[in-house]
C-alpha cells in the first residue's frame, strides 16, 4: 500500500479544510457512477488486481461517497495499515453513510462505552464486518466480545464463559466461538467463523456433534483445515456423505479408508458434485495418465480434484510436452500442480532451459521436485549463484527469474 498514507491526507484535507471544493467535486463526479476500480487504484493505492477484485465484491450502484467514510475513519484514529485491511477485508464499508450509519457507532463507543482511540481502532479494524449490523444491542454484544477475545490472546490466559442461554441465535455464535477458542482455534479463523456464510456456529446440538467428529478425525485445531473440514462435515448430512465416499469408491476403486485419509489433505473433497469428480477423472485420462496413476495422484494431492481442467490442461502440457518431464514424475511430485505457471513454474523453467542449452547442466534434465519444490533461495543458490565466476550470466539468469515471476 504505498501511496495510500498520501491518498488518505489527501482525502482528509479535501474533505475537512475545504468541503466545497476538491472533496465536492469528487463527489458530483461520481454521481450515478458505479464504484470504479479506478478509485481504488487512483486514491487507496491497491493493485489493479485487488481493486478489481473488491469491487465485485460491492455494490455498483453506491450512492454514498467513500471519501466521506475514509474522512471519518482518519477523524477516529484509525491508521493508514487499519485502513487497507478493513477495506481490504470489508469493502462494503465504503459505500456505508458515514455520518448516519458509521458515526452514530463510534460515538456510541466512545461517549457511551468509554472505548480509548486504540481500543475502538484495534477492535475494529480487526472484525469490520460488525459496522454492518444494524441493532444497537447485537453490534454491543459482538464489540464486547472480540474485545475479549483480543485481550485473551494477549495475555494467553482464559477468559470468562459467555452465557449458556439458547434464546438467540447471536448467544449460539458466541458460546461456539467460545468452545473454539478454548481448544486453541486462532483469533483470525474465529472472526472469519463469526461472520462466516455458513451456519456451522449457529446452533447447538448439531455444532457439538460436527466438533466431536472432525476431532475425532485428527485435525489440528489451529490450522485453516480445521475450519474448513467443521464447515463441510456441518453441512452433509450423513446419507450425502456416504453418497460422496461412495463415488470415489467406485469410480477409483478407493477404500472408505483411503477418501477420509484425502479428506484429511484437502476437506473441501466432500463439497465436490459427481459431475466434478468425474470430469477431473477424465480430465486427467485424457492427457496420458493412465487411471492408476490418476488415482495415486489424487491420493497424494487431492487438491488436484479442486483444479480446473483447463488449469490442469495447461500446466500438464507445460510440464510434460514442453519441458520432458514424465506423466510418472509429476505424480510422484504432485505439489507441483498447485503451483502458478507464471509466478513460480515458467521462470524458474526458463532458467533451466538456458543453461541446458550451454550445457551447463549436463545431457539429463533435473528432476521436477529440485527445479520447482524446492524455496526461492534454494533455487537460486542451485541454479543461479553456482555460476557466479561469469557475472553476465548470473544477471541473465536473474532476468529470467525476476521478470517474469514479477509480470501479471
Amino acid at each position: 500500500m504505498p501511496h495510500l498514507r498520501v491518498a488518505v491526507k489527501q482525502i482528509v484535507f479535501s474533505a475537512f479544510s475545504n468541503p466545497f471544493s476538491s472533496a465536492t467535486s469528487a463527489q458530483d463526479g461520481r454521481k450515478g457512477q458505479n464504484f470504479t476500480v479506478s478509485y481504488l487504484v487512483d486514491s487507496l493505492g491497491f493493485t489493479s488486481k485487488l481493486a478489481e477484485s473488491i469491487s465485485r465484491k460491492i455494490s455498483s450502484e453506491a450512492k454514498s461517497d467513500p471519501d466521506s467514510v475514509l474522512g471519518l475513519l482518519k477523524r477516529y484514529g484509525f491508521t493508514d495499515s487499519q485502513i487497507f485491511s478493513i477495506v481490504t477485508n470489508y469493502p462494503r464499508l465504503l459505500i456505508a453513510d458515514a455520518e448516519k450509519s458509521l458515526a452514530p457507532k463510534f460515538q456510541f463507543l466512545k461517549s457511551t462505552r468509554g472505548a480509548s482511540t486504540s481500543e475502538l481502532t484495534e477492535v475494529l479494524s480487526k472484525v469490520p464486518k460488525i459496522l454492518g449490523l444494524k441493532k444497537v444491542k447485537a453490534f454491543s454484544l459482538y464489540y464486547d466480545f472480540i474485545k475479549e477475545v483480543i485481550e485473551a490472546d494477549k495475555s494467553s490466559i482464559g477468559y470468562k464463559k459467555l452465557p449458556q442461554s439458547e434464546s438467540s441465535r447471536q448467544e449460539n455464535k458466541l458460546r461456539n466461538i467460545s468452545v473454539l477458542r478454548d481448544l486453541g482455534v486462532p483469533q483470525k479463523l474465529l472472526f472469519s467463523l463469526l461472520f462466516s456464510n455458513f451456519q456451522t456456529v449457529s446452533g447447538k446440538e448439531k455444532f457439538e456433534e460436527t466438533l466431536k467428529k472432525v476431532l475425532e478425525m485428527g485435525f489440528d485445531p489451529t490450522t485453516f483445515k480445521f475450519v474448513q473440514a467443521l464447515n463441510t462435515v456441518y453441512q452433509l448430512s450423513e446419507k450425502t456423505t456416504e453418497e460422496k465416499v461412495s463415488v470415489f469408491c467406485t469410480r477409483l476403486g478407493f477404500a472408505a479408508s483411503d477418501v477420509w485419509e484425502m479428506f484429511k489433505k484437502n476437506p473441501s473433497l466432500l463439497t465436490l458434485s459427481e459431475k466434478n469428480i468425474l470430469n477431473s477423472i477424465e480430465s486427467f485420462l485424457g492427457l496420458g495418465f493412465s487411471r492408476d496413476e490418476f488415482a495415486m495422484l489424487a491420493k497424494c494431492h487431492p487438491q488436484c480434484l479442486n483444479y480446473s481442467a483447463e488449469m490442469v490442461k495447461k500446466k500438464i502440457e507445460f510440464l510434460v510436452k514442453e519441458m520432458n518431464w514424465t506423466a510418472k514424475a509429476v505424480v510422484s511430485n504432485p505439489s507441483v500442480l498447485g503451483y502458478s505457471l507464471v509466478k513460480r513454474t515458467v521462470p524458474r523453467c526458463k532458467v533451466i532451459k538456458a543453461l541446458m542449452s550451454r550445457g551447463l547442466l549436463g545431457s539429463e534434465l533435473p528432476s521436477v521436485g529440485s527445479v520447482l519444490i524446492c524455496t526461492t533461495e534454494v533455487f537460486i543458490e542451485r541454479y543461479v549463484m553456482k555460476h557466479d565466476e561469469d557475472k553476465k550470466l548470473v544477471a541473465k539468469l536473474m532476468a529470467m527469474f525476476t521478470g517474469d515471476r514479477a509480470s501479471p
